[in-house]
């Protein structure tokens, strides 16, 4: 229970205590926060004013919490991400024992605990480098029955290793950011001989349901991280949205997989959920048959996360529709898996890394993460809220992802990610 009133069915409690990086209209900075309720608490001005006076170990790295992005307080490590988000729940406590730090400092109180609804969210670390992962089983059989029937659905590597590409971390935005409908080489009618392609505005505009992860520490060059040890390079998670242009994919991704139909962008939600804070919502995921290579094997079994996952679409007539409903444990891979087999070659993760788990889709219908698996292709369509259809996205179409775990007064959530989709660009 905190002191401050957050409804029970708020996903910023104060189980949660998610990191992100912030604006004001008084104050146009970019500076640390973490949600709380319906309150975000401006960690810049609350370090300054000595909100961290009693953890002497804080103060000693207090400096972190003026940067622009997250990337310096995530490379402190993870036990140091406990360490504050512990001292923050402390002090937010309704029976804490430093009452005046922030409970009976007005003056604080006011310059730093600040309205959600008043601020204005950024992407919450610099990303250097972001891989997109293929790690959801059952969108990754649903499609590979679309395109090469039940018998070969999966690749023979596919539960060997989890297949990734490097995705483009320029195109990677936060929440609310508006998605403008790509232009690209599309061939319409793949039946056609000679296959000569078409430049034009993409008609299969598809989301990904997502789960994202940052990375917080560096290994060096040439040095793999054992499976044992990649909790420890996990900073926190974040919901994603990895826009695709099914049409411009389908003409481009032979032989070296996505490229253009992937970098128009990738959205994510604003707000960081520390890894040690999904520690209660660990499950295990899609069971894997296969005798996996000794840097894949993990001792967990309990290695995926329990995180309800919902989309709606609303469109530009104001009808809102749920569209999928999932569960981040629909995975065959774990996230340390995911680390493992990303630096056996010696690769070197840095902090502010972004990695992708792949769309995640569930084993019944209204499960799917991808208006591709619904619609079988684009042979049927979605039925919406006020009669309204959709076989792909329409342009004033708005996609929000949402995602929480945990049970009520102590939710612990995202917040969303969302996005609207805006016409082409007329290039000619």
């Amino acid at each position: 229970m905190s002191w401050l009133t957050i409804s029970p069915d708020s996903h910023f409690s104060i189980a949660n205590i998610p990191f992100g990086i912030i604006s004001t209209s008084s104050d146009a900075t970019k500076r640390p926060a973490i949600a709380i309720g319906d309150y975000a608490l401006d960690l810049k001005a609350f370090a300054r004013a000595g909100g961290f006076s009693a953890s002497p170990e804080i103060q000693k790295h207090q400096d972190v919490f003026s940067a622009e992005t997250l990337n310096n307080f995530a490379a402190l490590g993870r036990a140091f991400h406990r360490t504050v988000r512990e001292y923050l729940q402390s002090i937010l406590s309704v029976d804490t024992k430093n009452s005046q730090v922030l409970k009976d400092n007005d003056q604080l109180r006011q310059s730093a605990l600040l309205k959600r609804a008043d601020v204005q969210n950024h992407l919450p670390l610099s990303i250097g480098d972001y891989t997109d992962f293929y790690a959801g089983k059952n969108h990754a059989y649903n499609v590979g029955v679309l395109f090469r029937g039940p018998d070969n659905a999966l690749q023979p590597n596919y539960t060997h290793l989890p297949v990734a590409y490097h995705g483009r971390a320029s195109s990677v935005v936060v929440s609310g950011t508006p998605l403008r409908r790509p232009w690209g080489q599309i061939l319409k009618d793949p039946k056609a001989e000679p296959k000569i392609p078409t430049l034009a505005p993409c008609e299969r505009l598809d989301l990904e349901l997502e789960m994202g992860m940052f990375i917080c520490r560096e290994n060096t060059l040439g040095s793999p991280i054992p499976i044992d040890d990649a909790e420890e390079y996990i900073f926190g998670y974040v919901l994603m949205n990895d826009w695709s242009a099914r049409d411009i994919q389908a003409w481009e991704y032979i032989p070296l997989g996505p490229f253009t139909a992937k970098n128009l962008g990738t959205a994510i939600s604003a707000w960081v959920v520390l890894a040690d804070a999904l520690d209660g919502s660990r499950t295990a995921g899609i069971p894997n048959d296969t005798t996996l290579l000794p840097y894949l094997q993990e001792k967990k079994k309990d290695n995926c996360l329990d995180i309800q996952l919902e989309v709606d679409v609303t469109t530009a007539k104001g009808n809102t529709t749920t569209i999928s409903k999932s569960n981040s444990k629909n995975l065959l891979w774990s996230w340390s898996q995911m680390i493992a087999h990303h630096t056996i070659t010696g690769c070197n993760l840095r902090p502010g890394d972004l990695l992708g788990s792949g769309t995640i889709t569930g084993d019944q219908p209204g499960s799917e993460g991808s208006i591709l698996e619904q619609t079988k292709g684009g042979k049927v369509s979605v039925q919406l809220q006020g009669g309204e259809e959709r076989k792909f996205f329409q342009d004033g179409d708005t996609v929000t992802i949402r995602g929480w775990a945990g049970k009520e007064g102590a939710l612990i959530g995202f917040g969303e990610v969302s996005g609207t989709i805006q016409p082409a660009l007329p290039l000619f």
